[in-house]
C-alpha cells in the first residue's frame, strides 16, 4: 500500500509503498476514503523539515533540551547517532480521516466489515490506503454524513475540545483569534451554543468566511475593526472568553487577548502560538489562561488510547472518542457546515505536489483533502455525490495562422437557425475583412434563405465538403444542442477554428469526446458562445467596480419564463434539460466576475418544477447563486445580478441598466438607457474573429470553457445525488 512520508533530515516528502498494517485486537483495519491535511500543524511539521540544522534547533527548543540532556547522560558520540538516526527516518503524516473498516479485530463488537467511520491519532489516522485504528480512536460515522466530511473528525475534535475548555455560556461574547482551520470550526461551535463571536486574523478572506459561517464580526487584528466590535457588543466590558488559534512567532495574540478580555476573563490556547503573557495586563484582570489538550481527555494516555480502557462517564463526560462522535453529531444535524472550507481536494497519488504547492503557498487553502482510489461505497448510506475529473489535457496547440493584410476571414455556418440569423449572422454580414463563404444545413431550403439573406458564398447540405475546404478559417457551429459536442469535435479535428453556440456539451462522454479532438489534433481554437462576459454594460461596471481582495457574493436571476409547447427546447431526452442548454451563459458570467473558476456545485429543485437554485462556490471563498425560474410573471425583467464584496457592489438590470455602489453612495450609474439590450454578441464576434485573422488567443481560454461546462452539467449530477458536487481540476 501506500503511505506519504517525510524525512525530517532532508526534508524530502515521498509517496512510499509500505506492507498492510495487521490488524490486531481490540482495533479495526481501515481503508481510507478521505484524509484532511492539518494546513497548520502539518505544514509547520513540513516546513521545519526544510530549515537547516540550526533553523530546526531554534523552532524546536523542547528536542534540543532532551539532546543536552542525553549528552549529559550517554555522552557524545552516542547521542549523535542517536540524533542523526531518528532525524534520517521517515516519519508519517496525517491524524484525520474517514474511511470503510476492512477487517474487525478480536474484542470489537461496535462495528462491523464495511461500517464507514472516523478515525483520529497521529499515528493511527495516517494518509495511508490503509490503516489500523484502536478502539477508542474511531466512531462510527452517522447515517447520510459524507465521507468528505467525517473525514474533519479529529480538527473538529480539537476545536470541541478547546471551546468545552473555555466553558462558553448563553448569551456570552467570545473572541477567536486566528480564523484556520481550527478557528473557523470554533467560530461555529460558539455560534451554535449561543455565543456572539468577533474574529481577528489578517486574512480578508478568511474574515468574510468566518462571518459567513456565523460570526458577528472579523478583522484585521492589527486594525481598529477588532476592538470596535468588541467595544459594541460587550458595552465597553471586554470579551468573556478568548480562543487562541494562531500559530507563529508573534506574540500579538496573547496581548490582543489581554487588551480585550473582561475582568476575569478565560483565554484558551488551542494552537501553537508564542505565549509570553505580559504580567501586569494578566495579573490586574486576574484572567484565568487554560490550554486545551488536543482532541480530549485520553490524548496522551497509553491506556486509553492503545489498551482501550475508557474513562467511566460519570467521572469523565468527554472523553477523545466521545467528543469526535459528538462532531459527527453535529456536522451530520447540520449544526456546523464543513463544506465551506474544503478549498482543494487532491488526488491521493498527488499528495506529495499538493503537499509542496501547500508549502510554497501556490495554493491557498484552509483544508485540504486527499480523496483515496476506488474507495467502496457504503450500502444503506446516502450516496455522496462525487464531480468527474474534469480533465483540461496539455496540449501543445497548434498556433492560429495570422491572416496576410487585406486577405479576408473565411467563415463557415453549420446550422441556419433563429439565433444564427438573428443574433449572429447581422453582426457578421457586414463586417469589414469577413466573407461567408459556406452554410451546412440539414434541408436544402434553409441553407438557400441564408445564402441569400447574408450572402454566403456557398449553400450546402454536405458537412464533410466544408470541413475539408482548407480556404476555410473557422466553423460556426449552431445547430440544435445535441449535435454540438459531435460537430465541433469533428472541426476540431478538421483543424478548423470553432465557434459553438452554448452547451458546448450535453453529458460527460460529449465532454471528454471533445478535450480527446483537442488531445488528437493539438488544436485548441475553440470558442462557446459565452457572450454576456462580452456585454458593454456590464464590463463598464465592473470596470467602475474595481479590485477586490476579499471574497464577495454574487446573486444572479434568471426569468426564463414558459416555452411554447413542442418547443425542441422541452425534449429533454435528447436535448438536456433547459439549464443544461443555457445554464453554462449564467454560470460563465458569475466566474467572470469573480475572476475563477467553481470548486464545487450544489443545486435543489421543487419537486416536479424546472425552477433551480443554483450555488457556486470559488477557491477564494467567494459564492454565486443562480435562482433560474420559468414560472415568474411576464412584466419580471429577464436577467438581474447583483455582486457585494468589499463594501461595494455592483447591479445590473436586465442589461439596460447598471450601478455601482461605493460606501453609502453609488459611485457610478450607467448615464442613459441604450436603444436596445446589448448582451455582448457584437463584441463577442469582433473578439473571436480578432483571434482568427491575428492567430492571437482564444477571447476565453480553454480551460474555463470546460470549468463553466462541467459546472453546467454537475447540476444534473447535484440534483440526483442531493449532495454538493466537487469539481476536481486535473493538473
Amino acid at each position: 500500500m501506500k503511505q506519504v512520508v517525510q524525512n525530517y533530515k532532508s526534508g524530502e516528502l515521498a509517496l512510499l509503498d509500505v506492507p498492510v498494517p495487521r490488524c490486531k485486537p481490540d482495533g479495526v483495519l481501515v481503508r481510507s476514503a478521505y484524509s484532511l491535511i492539518s494546513t497548520g500543524t502539518e505544514l509547520m511539521k513540513v516546513s521545519e523539515a526544510g530549515m537547516s540544522m540550526l533553523g530546526k534547533a531554534r523552532s524546536r527548543p523542547d528536542q534540543v533540551a532532551k539532546v543536552v540532556q542525553s549528552v549529559a547522560t550517554n555522552g557524545v558520540p552516542a547521542t549523535y547517532r542517536k540524533v542523526m538516526g531518528k532525524l534520517d527516518s521517515y516519519t508519517p503524516l496525517g491524524y484525520s480521516l474517514c474511511g470503510v473498516v476492512e477487517q474487525v479485530g478480536a474484542g470489537i463488537e461496535d462495528v462491523k466489515v464495511g461500517d464507514l467511520v472516523a478515525c483520529a491519532g497521529n499515528e493511527h489516522a495516517l494518509h495511508a490506503e490503509l490503516n489500523w485504528v484502536p478502539k477508542n480512536l474511531y466512531a462510527p460515522v452517522p447515517d447520510g454524513l459524507a465521507p468528505r466530511h467525517a473525514a474533519f473528525g479529529t480538527v473538529g475534535s480539537i476545536a470541541l475540545q478547546g471551546v468545552r475548555r473555555g466553558e462558553p455560556q448563553l448569551g456570552e461574547v467570545a473572541l477567536v483569534i486566528g480564523l484556520g482551520l481550527i478557528g473557523q470550526l470554533v467560530v461555529q461551535l460558539l455560534a451554535a451554543s449561543g455565543v456572539r463571536v468577533v474574529g481577528a486574523d489578517p486574512d480578508p478572506a478568511r474574515c468574510g468566511l468566518a462571518e459567513r459561517l456565523g460570526a458577528a464580526a472579523c478583522g484585521d487584528p492589527a486594525s481598529a475593526a477588532v476592538e470596535t466590535a468588541v467595544a459594541e457588543l460587550t458595552g465597553g466590558l471586554g470579551v468573556d472568553q478568548v480562543y487562541l488559534a494562531a500559530g507563529g512567532g508573534s506574540n500579538q495574540p496573547v496581548e490582543l487577548a489581554a487588551r480585550l478580555s473582561r475582568d476575569r476573563g478565560r483565554v484558551v490556547d488551542i494552537g501553537k502560538c508564542r505565549l509570553d503573557l505580559p504580567w501586569n495586563a494578566y495579573y490586574e484582570k486576574e484572567l484565568d489562561v487554560r490550554f486545551s489538550r488536543s482532541y480530549g481527555p485520553g490524548r496522551y494516555d497509553p491506556s486509553y488510547e492503545l489498551e482501550g480502557r475508557d474513562y467511566p462517564i460519570g467521572y469523565v463526560r468527554w472523553t477523545e472518542r466521545r467528543n469526535l462522535a459528538c462532531f459527527l453529531d453535529l456536522v451530520a444535524r447540520g449544526r456546523v457546515d464543513v463544506e465551506p472550507l474544503v478549498s482543494h481536494i487532491a488526488d491521493f497519488d498527488d499528495a506529495v505536489e499538493t503537499y509542496q504547492r501547500l508549502k510554497d503557498g501556490d495554493l491557498k487553502a484552509v483544508a485540504v483533502l486527499f480523496r483515496y482510489p476506488g474507495h467502496p461505497g457504503h450500502p444503506g448510506r446516502a450516496a455522496e455525490a462525487e464531480a468527474p475529473a474534469v480533465a483540461v489535457p496539455a496540449v501543445n496547440g497548434t498556433p492560429g495562422r495570422a491572416r496576410a493584410a487585406g486577405t479576408p476571414v473565411k467563415l463557415a455556418f453549420v446550422g441556419a437557425g433563429n439565433y444564427a440569423t438573428s443574433m449572429l449572422l447581422p453582426h457578421l454580414a457586414q463586417r469589414d475583412g469577413v466573407e461567408l463563404s459556406a452554410v451546412v444545413t440539414t434541408t436544402a431550403l434553409s441553407a438557400a434563405n441564408a445564402q441569400r439573406k447574408f450572402g454566403f458564398a456557398e449553400a450546402t447540405t454536405d458537412l464533410d465538403a466544408v470541413l475539408g475546404d482548407t480556404s476555410i478559417d473557422a466553423v460556426f457551429v449552431v445547430t440544435r444542442h445535441s449535435s454540438h459536442a459531435e460537430l465541433t469535435r469533428q472541426a476540431l479535428l478538421a483543424g478548423k477554428t470553432v465557434f459553438v453556440e452554448k452547451p458546448l456539451a450535453l453529458t460527460e462522454n460529449e465532454l471528454t469526446g471533445v478535450l480527446a479532438a483537442v488531445e488528437e489534433s493539438g488544436n485548441d481554437r475553440l470558442q462557446v458562445g459565452f457572450n454576456r462576459r462580452f456585454a458593454p454594460l456590464l464590463n463598464e461596471a465592473r470596470k467602475r467596480f474595481g479590485a477586490r481582495t476579499g471574497p464577495a457574493s454574487l446573486r444572479y436571476l434568471v426569468n426564463a419564463g414558459r416555452l411554447e409547447h413542442g418547443s425542441w427546447y422541452l425534449r429533454q431526452g435528447t436535448e438536456g434539460s433547459r439549464f443544461a442548454g443555457e445554464g453554462g451563459h449564467f454560470i460563465d458570467t458569475a466566474s467572470w466576475l469573480l475572476g475563477a473558476d467553481p470548486v464545487s456545485v450544489y443545486a435543489t429543485a421543487p419537486s416536479g418544477h424546472e425552477d433551480l437554485q443554483v450555488v457556486l462556490r470559488y477557491p477564494d471563498g467567494s459564492t454565486a447563486t443562480i435562482g433560474y425560474v420559468t414560472t415568474g410573471p411576464a412584466g419580471l425583467p429577464k436577467e438581474t445580478l447583483d455582486l457585494v464584496g468589499d463594501g461595494k457592489a455592483l447591479r445590473l438590470d436586465d442589461f439596460v441598466r447598471a450601478s455601482v455602489y461605493d460606501g453609502r453612495r453609488k459611485r457610478w450609474v450607467s448615464s442613459r438607457l441604450p436603444k436596445a439590450r446589448d448582451k455582448g454578441q457584437n463584441a463577442e464576434l469582433a473578439a473571436f474573429i480578432k483571434a482568427v485573422r491575428t492567430g492571437g488567443p482564444m477571447p476565453v481560454p480553454l480551460e474555463s470553457l470546460v470549468a463553466t461546462t462541467a459546472a453546467t452539467l454537475a447540476v444534473q449530477t447535484g440534483l440526483a445525488g442531493g449532495a454538493p458536487v466537487t469539481l476536481a481540476r486535473a493538473r
